[in-house]
């Protein structure tokens, strides 16, 4: 495409001296090359226009700018108010504005958005409607994974990621929605065909990111104003706060009251084939009994959040449950399937929060012991190594500790500062800052009943060392000590 058909309708001082072909728009100087635009954006952190210099560098010879930049006369310069505000309008001339061809589920809250979206993508496609997934762990769709740096990507990069799902296929994209998302505008242009509230709690305050917890939840709330059909969890108490911008058809899920979407007698599920749940559920007047893999009452409402959505989007109901009976979130309370009379729980809670939260839910399966094994970051994050100590040494009967993304600080030291706190809490641990030893020692002690819950990982399938992302996979190792112990026996 051409440089003044990229530029089209946007207000910019500059003069296009050479209108050359346009593949592709930038905004990180490492992937500037020639043949593209790059935008200067001016962040919190850093700022691009230090950078300019170093895209030319490494090809691009057209910018836009909102600052003024010192570059080599054959660059092309144009100036805008808010080059950040105009990334979108780029990209939409560009990329041919593929928002408005793709049907756009957004799910926002501050749990439950990826094992939502999740859901989402799955029972949609099983319902005929190909889709695909942005969020926590990148973009996935037809097979293919793109990392994403932010849980909800710049407008740009969503409007790349939406124009090859539809090249490939998608009629719809689920969409985790951060409120930082809202607020940097990365969604701005975007018409939700449904919007999903999940929950709400403080998170997310902080110098960097909202001032207060009002601030925090009227972001939340701004993309209910973007959306034909609002699903929201009328048992959460933000249930008012995030209605109140609504201006389109709600839809409201919760338990055991006849809300739109509803479940009641949630029960824990637990057999050789399954740790998750079963509970009688009524959508839309129509009644349904669901049985998940997903383990804990609070993927009842996550289910009930994703029905909605496929309701929204005319999938069937009745296929959309049949769906769910065999449904696999990677990384979130995540059932690994193992030939053994103990089980195997990968989740990603990684704070004394998340981790009591996780520990609480597996309390309803719990026969044996719980045996958990977690560790905590490197260089950062301190406080989570007490509260994780704290959590796992009152709440297990034993914790193994070990490494978790150490990065530049020696594990042993993690491991020997992690372990005060089991012992402070009353707890019996076992420390190995080798993580996959760490991993074979807990499956070799676990016993009949027994529930072991790697934490911390979630659905990374790398290990943070010295600032290099070693290759490293939880399920590889257990299915490899799993294999070997078959073979021995």
């Amino acid at each position: 495409m051409k440089l003044s058909e990229v530029l089209n309708g946007i207000d910019y001082c500059g003069r296009i001296e050479n209108d050359v072909e346009i593949e592709d728009i930038v905004y990180d100087s490492r992937k500037a090359r020639s043949g593209v635009i790059f935008v200067c954006l001016s962040g919190l952190k850093t700022d691009g226009h230090k950078f300019a210099q170093s895209a030319y560098d490494n090809g691009a010879k057209v910018f836009v700018v909102e600052k003024d930049v010192s570059l080599p006369e054959d660059a092309q310069i144009f100036k805008v108010q808010n080059s950040r505000a105009v990334l979108r309008n780029l990209g939409d001339n560009l990329f041919k504005c593929p928002e408005k061809e793709i049907k756009v589920i957004g799910i926002t809250g501050t749990k439950g958005k990826t094992t939502v979206a999740h859901l989402v993508q799955k029972i949609l496609n099983a319902s005929g409607i190909p889709t695909g997934i942005i969020g926590t762990v990148g973009a996935e769709f037809d097979g293919m994974k793109i990392p994403t740096a932010n849980t909800t990507p710049e407008s740009l990069e969503l409007q790349k990621i939406f124009r090859a799902m539809l090249d490939k296929g998608c009629k719809a994209v689920a969409l985790e929605v951060s409120s930082l998302g809202v607020k940097h505008g990365r969604v701005d242009g975007i018409q939700f065909a449904a919007g999903i509230f999940t929950n709400l709690s403080p998170d997310h305050i902080g110098p960097l990111e909202h001032e207060t917890f009002e601030e925090y939840a009227y972001w939340k709330s701004v993309m209910f104003e973007h959306c034909d059909t609002a699903i929201m969890n009328y048992d959460d108490e933000a249930y008012s706060i995030m209605k109140e911008n609504c201006k389109c058809k709600v839809v409201s899920y919760g338990l055991d009251t006849d809300y739109d979407i509803s479940a009641k007698n949630v029960a824990p599920v637990r057999n050789r084939r399954t740790l998750g749940i079963s509970f009688d559920c009524t959508a839309f007047g129509e009644d349904l009994k669901i049985t998940a893999p997903v383990p804990g009452t609070f993927n009842a409402y996550n289910i009930l959040a994703a029905l909605g959505a496929a309701e929204a989007l005319g999938a069937d109901i009745s296929k959309a449950a049949e769906a769910l009976q065999n449904i696999k979130i990677s990384g979130r309370a995540e059932p690994v399937s193992i030939d053994a009379d103990f089980d195997v729980i990968i989740d990603y809670a990684h704070n004394g929060l998340s981790l009591k939260s996780i520990i609480e839910t597996l309390y309803a399966y719990k026969t044996g012991k719980i045996i958990c094994v977690f560790g905590s970051v490197g260089g950062r994050t301190y406080e989570r190594r007490k509260e994780m100590g704290l959590v796992a040494g009152s709440m297990c009967e034993l914790s193994v500790i070990t490494s978790d993304n150490p990065d530049f600080e020696e594990p042993e030291n993690i491991v020997k500062e992690i372990a005060e706190y089991v012992k402070e809490a009353g707890g019996k641990y076992y420390a190995e800052p080798d993580r996959k030893k760490a991993i074979e020692y807990a499956l070799s002690v676990a016993e009949k009943g027994d529930i072991i819950l790697l934490a911390g990982k979630g659905h990374e399938t790398y290990q943070l060392v010295n600032g290099v992302k070693e290759p490293f996979s939880e399920l590889e190792c257990i299915n490899e000590f799993m294999g070997r112990i078959k073979t021995d026996a």
